[in-house]
């Protein structure tokens, strides 16, 4: 039976590990409202986007020309992997690595290309022995439009400048979608080629007057199309971390919490049985020297 000096030294040590996870919790709700509002702006830039792209897509016949809309034979593939660079946050990381275990299975290692951001995504299929073709690290403190611009141009490069022989079917993003501070949802989407973002033909467009041309604004707008979706998945994965994270200390500040708990109550027993010991052994003293 442990004594009472390891009993209180473990109390202490449970009591300094809530108050960090609390500390952690804290922080991580404070970063996850600023990330929130990043998100909330976003959404409505990329389904704007979404709604420009395809409405050219109608005005614009042989669009399929353009290679980035061209379906091409063959298997090779590229994957975006969206992870964290800290741990700390559940099951946050270990549904991605799953999902992304299940795509490679699906479509062959020897098929699949890995791009992966974050540390934690890196460092388990560096040590699964899969090779990694780009990786970004520690760019989650400092966020900005210009990873994903970096993102989208090595994607771009990978997709159109592979030779023919190893040309690229097909680029997937797979990151995790913030839905609330209590559920993430992992997600796997296409982004190229580029297909019709949704069913167009029951609608009427009305006609306007283009300046640059259809054909020139489309070009343009598909660089920057690109970069926002990238941009997206990369808020999207910041701020359902964040809210892994938030979900992840306040249960370990609770279990902490529970545990402080029954340890102090074996405190108090181990304490009641040392001090009836002590009685019985004074008071059969006493009755040996009658």
């Amino acid at each position: 039976m442990a004594s009472l000096r390891d009993i209180r030294r473990k109390i202490k040590s449970v009591k300094n590990t809530q108050q960090i996870t609390k500390a952690m919790k804290m922080v991580a709700a404070a970063r996850l409202r600023r990330a929130q509002n990043r998100i909330l702006f976003a959404r409505p830039f990329a389904q704007k986007m979404e709604g420009l792209m395809t409405e050219l897509l109608i005005r614009i016949e042989g669009e399929e020309n353009h290679p980035l809309f061209k379906k091409r034979a063959g298997s090779k593939r590229a994957l975006l992997l969206v992870t964290s660079d800290k741990g700390l946050c559940g099951a946050f990381n270990t549904n991605l690595i799953r999902e992304t275990l299940r795509y490679v299975q699906k479509h062959g290692s020897q098929n699949v290309s890995l791009f992966i951001a974050g540390r934690k995504g890196r460092d388990y299929f560096r040590r699964a022995g899969l090779p990694v073709a780009k990786e970004y690290v520690n760019i989650s403190n400092t966020l900005g439009f210009q990873h994903a611009e970096i993102i989208t141009q090595d994607l771009l490069e990978a997709y159109l400048g592979a030779r023919p022989s190893e040309a690229l079917v097909a680029v997937d993003l797979l990151y995790n979608e913030f839905k609330s501070v209590m559920q993430q949802k992992v997600v796997v989407k296409p982004f190229l080629p580029l297909t019709a973002i949704e069913n167009v033909e029951a609608r009427t467009w009305p006609d306007f007057i283009y300046e640059p041309a259809k054909e020139a604004l489309l070009e343009g707008l598909l660089l920057r199309f690109l970069k926002a979706q990238v941009f997206r998945a990369l808020l999207e994965s910041a701020a359902a971390e964040l809210g892994a994270r938030m979900t992840a200390m306040e249960n370990a500040t609770n279990n902490a919490a529970d545990l402080i708990g029954s340890l102090t109550l074996n405190l108090n027993r181990t304490r009641q049985a040392s001090i009836t010991k002590e009685i019985l052994e004074v008071v059969s003293g006493a009755e040996a020297l009658k």
